[in-house]
């Protein structure tokens, strides 16, 4: 099965719901990748809060994002692998913009790369797309902006406010992004904005109208100690790791790990 590309996601406007998760590791790459139910792994600078426990996701380096993308992207075969472009990766300069994506393609292995905002971002993205790399557009609460936003709050809530993101998702359309991720935006006006725009777009924490969804894996199978109000639990692995290390450590102590199954003897044949 060949991988996923920008082009299955235009298709998929209107016909299917798109699926994105993020991942930042080998093993949970594979995983959600084996399952060819996932067409977007997302290499989120959400790292910096998940894996860094960081605060936010602004102290998150190019260099950290290369080499968490380059893992992810070796480990997949089906699902696009989107680069999370971090902050001031490309708020300085089209050149640096450029210079950065590339190195997301290059040394990263990713197929597209993500940037947060329009405005004095549309040139950087343009040029991106000219420079031959495929570009996610995001809008609504952009998390590099959270320290303008004040917090981590609903956007769009003013007629204005919706007014400005609806024309931004225009001019991302226009600048030619594969998709729009919608964060944290009143479902009515992300529905408006998917009836409004040609691409597809891709919601969290922004209703049930929009053309795909994605969440943090951390926060689907419980491995947070926090999760946004939209964000939903499937399972909790935190709890089964918890237990798994608490066993281990009482038969220790107790001399009841290892044992002859688990051990090596001259007298055993292996």
């Amino acid at each position: 099965m060949r991988r996923i590309g920008p082009t299955d996601c235009l298709e998929a406007k209107g016909n299917r719901k798109l699926v994105m998760l993020t991942a930042y590791d080998f093993p949970t790459a594979k995983i959600i990748d084996q399952t060819y139910m996932v067409d977007i792994i997302l290499v989120g600078d959400s790292l910096g809060m998940v894996v860094q426990g960081k605060p936010n996701t602004l102290e998150v380096t190019m260099d950290q994002m290369i080499y968490h993308t380059s893992i992810v992207s070796r480990a997949t075969k089906h699902s696009m692998i989107v680069g999370d472009m971090p902050f001031m990766s490309y708020h300085t300069s089209v050149e640096d913009a450029v210079r950065n994506a590339g190195r997301f393609v290059q040394e990263g292995g990713a197929n597209a790369v993500k940037l947060e905002g329009a405005g004095k971002v549309i040139e950087k993205i343009e040029a991106i797309i000219d420079a031959g790399i495929p570009v996610m557009g995001h809008l609504g609460l952009t998390p590099q902006s959270i320290n303008k936003f004040g917090g981590w709050k609903l956007q769009g809530k003013t007629k204005d406010d919706a007014k400005k993101i609806i024309n931004d998702a225009k001019a991302l359309e226009k600048a030619g992004v594969f998709s729009i991720v919608l964060e944290m935006v009143p479902a009515e006006l992300a529905e408006e904005i998917t009836k409004q725009v040609n691409v597809p777009t891709i919601g969290i924490g922004a209703g049930p109208h929009c053309d795909g969804q994605v969440l943090v894996l951390h926060d689907v199978i419980g491995l947070t100690d926090f999760s946004p109000s939209f964000a939903k639990q499937y399972v909790n692995v935190g709890k089964s790791i918890e237990e798994a290390v608490s066993r281990f450590a009482s038969e220790v102590k107790e001399g009841i790990y290892p044992d002859a199954k688990h051990s090596f003897s001259l007298t055993k044949e292996e």
